[in-house]
Parts: structure tokens; sequence; C-alpha cells
């Protein structure tokens, strides 16, 4: 089969093992797996994150990128049934920081604490307890250092830009 254009000029080889499984989303809203050659649903993309597997998704007409879309609707779907994971509070502090010179910091260290958060899990699962509370000094060191960075960026930014962090 040959290779398919992708945004950018680069291929995409569905039938490449160690390339990220690739999914077309059409216009009337169905998930095409190009691997499995049939129709899939959210759960089954799911499904994918919760087992590791690469994978991203394409517009079929244009090409365009849209895994990050299809994430973001699956985080949608999770936030509203059962027990959410994000206060009003929380989502609405993430939003105040669109647009504003600080996102990028506030982007990066959400990744790293949940990257550490991961990395913690995987040593509880694996009973290593002695190392799980190194770890876990470790992470809230990291954090509180993190946290520490962000607010004092916070507050260089307040006198640059009279207002921010907005009041509550």
């Amino acid at each position: 089969m040959p290779a398919k254009p992708r945004t950018g000029g680069a291929a995409i080889d569905s039938n490449d093992p160690g390339a990220p499984r690739v999914l077309k989303k059409y216009p009337n809203r169905r998930l095409y797996d190009t691997r499995s050659s049939s129709y899939i649903t959210l759960a089954d993309v799911k499904r994918m994150v919760l087992a590791g597997e690469a994978f991203e998704v394409r517009d079929a007409k244009t090409a365009e990128d849209l895994t990050r879309s299809i994430l973001l609707q699956i985080i949608l779907e999770e936030e509203s049934g059962g027990v959410p994971m994000f206060s009003t509070s929380m989502l609405a502090n993430i939003i105040r920081f669109y647009g504003h010179t600080m996102q990028g910091a506030m982007g990066s260290m959400l990744e790293r604490n949940l990257q550490a958060f991961a990395e913690m899990q995987k040593q509880l699962v694996s009973g290593q307890t002695p190392l799980m509370q190194n770890l876990m000094g470790s992470y809230l060191e990291q954090s509180r250092a993190m946290f520490d960075k962000m607010q004092d960026q916070m507050a260089q930014a307040g006198t640059v830009f009279p207002g921010f962090p907005p009041k509550r």
C-alpha cells in the first residue's frame, strides 16, 4: 500500500508497525481506523490511550491533525459522567492562563507534574515502598519549587501586566 500524504509533506504508512496508528475523521463525525480497516468509537480511542498505543487522528479530507481535539472530546465525556477530575475552580483557573504570557509555563508545569505522578503510581503498583517514599518526597519538593517559580513569574508578570493575576 502506498504511503499517504500528511500535512507538511511527510508520509504516513499505516502498515509500518513503528508508525503511529492512523485514524481518519470523516465529515459525518465517524472515525476510521486505517490499521484494522474499520470504523471505531471514542471508547475505542480511549482504550488505545489507556493501552499506551501511539496514534494520530487526521481529517479525512484535509489531513489536518485532529488528535488533540479527539482527546479533549474524551476528557469532556469523562468529566460529564461519573466523578469529574477537575473542579469548576480549577477549570476556570486553567482558562485564565490562555492567551497570557504564562500559558506555556502552566502547560509545562502541569505536564511535568502529571509525568511525575504517573511515575509514582507505577512505583506504588510495583510495590517498591521505600523507593516510593523517596519518590513522593522528591515529587513534592519538585512541585513546590515549580509552584514557587511560577508564582515569582506571575508576580513579575503582574508588574508588566497590571491586574494579573486576576483578582478573585
